[in-house]
């Protein structure tokens, strides 16, 4: 099964470099288009080029005190993870920006043609992400002969380039959008992705390395985490394989799949989304079961249902997530109502919103937790975790398809294109808009699920039979863990407000002391900008990304294990409402505004839709920052523990 798997997450490679190349040798519009991409392309590669070299500082202090105190087995693992899932964030990054203006060339034509080039792009980034995750743990597993100190150290990798990813990448993002919305749409009245906003090219290039390359790094991450959860856990070699099984299958099936994904018009992109992923989740659970009897007798029924609760855990998510975001239903239409009343109804609204969209998801995977264990203990509950991330190749297709068609949408505008190359991009960003909710849901159930499964693990290195909060260490534990994720995403939400406060001065001063800007007869100075985002986003990723390692360190060595195993209850309990909470109600804030723009309660640049845009302000880096970094940290914190737990 090692080989099968190894050969699987190398078709996945050729396959998404394949794709890729069909990507490159599609028209690229004209020279105003290509000047633009340019402009965008060249801001990702200078802030992920920066990036990445202060995460390699961080990175090789770790890996030297790693090789010092735990040995080179778990140092090497940490590498390999964070190499492999740095790779991951960058090529996904770099393929965005090839696809942008070719999905905008495309949109020319028709919005099925725009369609098959976004989704061809999004599925680079989703089949070499898997691809590689599969790849990097077969190999370690391999090379360690089933050792887990290499696995956990690979896991360690992924999580901490994972972090900064999210975090850095979401500081950028949310900073440039905010400040060019507050500005541009609110202050000067201009519209989106107007070329005379010295913000824009900063939030595009936002897209690529907040959504694109945070996203990618993200579940690459989750993917092989959750892998390690379940090898960690199996007791025999058949259940040691038998992830890598599910694995190669459903990434196998995602391929094939891949080509489901097609629309005939502007009301079918949802359903061409989603035909890929249930096809997926269905031949899925066909290749289950030859696998499952290739590698137990008489259990096999019991682990190959435990896998189907994995799969029905990720539709009936999408399906949760697609409720609360979507512009179809309930929830953000009653924000978009709320906005006729005012900017505070619009945020009440908004949170409330968030609130409740946090307790279907809850129930759903407390259900999919009794049912898996009840069916086969917990390595069944870590089974089913690792089916619902197996289907992480097709998920990250459908979210990497938002940013490419925002990016399409955004060049057209600014190169002047003619109104129907707009009216194709942007149903296809309405529908991306839904999509890398969606996914992000997707990403925090399996987080969950997967951090549960690496407490199992803690657990039973630290010989913690029982954890009891009559003991007062565990209780402490837990209300430090619970409250980690508040302190963590309060920092990176003031990250992005006092970048986006650099942003609107910025763009105030430019529009003041720049002659013939706000005629359209003088360009703005789009590097200044990108330079003021990233500066800011580097300076502003390093000590929350390193909270909860230095937090887990010292409960560890200070208050025990027992004081650590109830942190870790802690910072899952808690993460996840967090983060269910700030994805779901940032994206239906967001939507809000979109069905507010269609011409619903007024319409563009009306009360309502002023309210709507500060709603959609409040709810940026709710969705796109501080929500998504949460799903790493929590995983992080377990796999530090997991790490230290032989020295405490």
């Amino acid at each position: 099964m090692i080989i099968f798997s190894t050969i699987a997450g190398l078709i996945a490679i050729c396959f998404s470099f394949w794709l890729r190349t069909t990507i490159t040798k599609l028209p690229d519009g004209n020279a105003r288009m290509r000047e633009i991409a340019a402009a965008i392309r060249e801001g990702s590669y200078a802030y992920l080029k920066r990036q990445y070299r202060t995460v390699a500082i961080v990175a090789f202090i770790l890996f030297i005190l790693l090789l010092l105190f735990l040995g080179f087995e778990v140092a090497f693992g940490f590498l390999v993870g964070a190499v492999f899932s740095a790779c991951a964030g960058f090529i996904g990054m770099q393929t965005a920006v090839l696809a942008n203006v070719r999905t905008t060339e495309a949109a020319k034509k028709s919005i099925r043609a725009a369609f098959d080039v976004a989704f061809r792009g999004g599925a680079v980034t989703g089949f070499l992400v898997v691809g590689l995750a599969l790849l990097a743990v077969s190999l370690i597993y391999y090379l360690s002969e089933g050792s887990t100190a290499g696995l956990i150290g690979l896991g360690f990798g992924g999580s901490l380039i994972s972090v900064f990813a999210r975090l850095g990448g979401g500081i950028y993002t949310k900073g440039a959008d905010v400040g060019a919305d507050l500005v541009g749409k609110i202050e000067l009245g201009i519209p989106e992705d107007d070329p005379r906003n010295p913000a824009v090219i900063a939030d595009n290039v936002g897209d690529n390395v907040g959504d694109d390359a945070g996203m990618a790094a993200d579940l690459f991450e989750t993917y092989a985490v959750t892998l390690v959860a379940a090898l960690l856990l199996a007791h025999t070699t058949a259940e040691s394989l038998f992830p890598f099984a599910l694995g190669a299958g459903a990434l196998l099936a995602s391929i094939i799949c891949f080509f489901f994904g097609k629309i005939k018009n502007e009301y079918a992109i949802m359903k061409g989304l989603y035909r890929s992923l249930i096809w997926t989740s269905i031949i899925a659970a066909g290749v289950f079961i030859p696998l499952s009897r290739a590698l137990f007798d008489d259990e096999a029924i019991l682990f190959y249902l435990s896998a189907v609760v994995g799969l029905c855990i990720a539709l009936l998510m999408v399906v949760i997530t697609d409720y609360y975001t979507s512009k179809k239903y309930r929830p953000v239409r009653s924000i978009a109502q709320a906005s006729e009343s005012g900017h505070g109804t619009n945020i009440i609204m908004g949170i409330s919103v968030g609130l409740e969209s946090t307790f279907a998801p809850i129930i759903l995977i407390v259900a999919g937790i009794l049912t898996s264990f009840w069916i086969a203990g917990l390595y069944g509950v870590a089974i089913t975790a690792f089916s619902l991330v197996s289907l992480a190749g097709i998920v990250v297709t459908i979210d990497a398809f938002g940013p490419i068609t925002d990016n399409a949408g955004g060049i057209a505008e600014m190169a002047g294109l003619p109104k129907n190359v707009r009216d194709n991009t942007d149903p296809l960003d309405a529908v991306g808009n839904t999509t890398k909710a969606v996914t992000k849901g997707y990403a925090i159930a399996s987080a969950g699920l997967g951090a549960l499964a690496l407490f199992a693990a803690y657990t039973e290195s630290a010989h913690l039979e029982n954890l009891s909060i009559s003991e007062p260490l565990v209780l402490a534990g837990l209300f430090i863990g619970g409250a980690l994720p508040y302190l963590f995403g309060s920092i990176a939400m003031r990250a992005v407000g006092k970048t986006a406060g650099s942003v609107v001065e910025e763009v105030r001063r430019q529009w003041k002391e720049i002659k013939g800007l706000a005629e359209g007869t003088a360009k703005p100075d789009y590097a200044r900008t990108v330079d003021i985002v990233t500066r800011a986003a580097l300076r502003e990723m390093v000590v929350p990304a390193l909270i909860p390692i230095v937090i887990v360190l010292a409960v560890g060595f200070i208050l025990g294990k027992a004081a650590l195993g109830g942190l870790l209850m802690g910072v899952i309990i808690t993460g996840l409402f967090v983060a269910i909470s700030m994805t779901s109600g940032g994206a239906a804030w967001d939507n809000a505004k979109k069905y507010i723009e269609d011409g619903h309660h007024g319409g563009k640049k009306s009360p309502a839709h002023q309210a709507a845009v500060t709603g959609d302000t409040v709810g940026d880096p709710y969705k796109d920052t501080a929500g998504p970094a949460i799903n790493p940290m929590i995983k992080v914190v377990n796999i530090v523990a997991l790490l230290i737990v032989g020295l405490l």
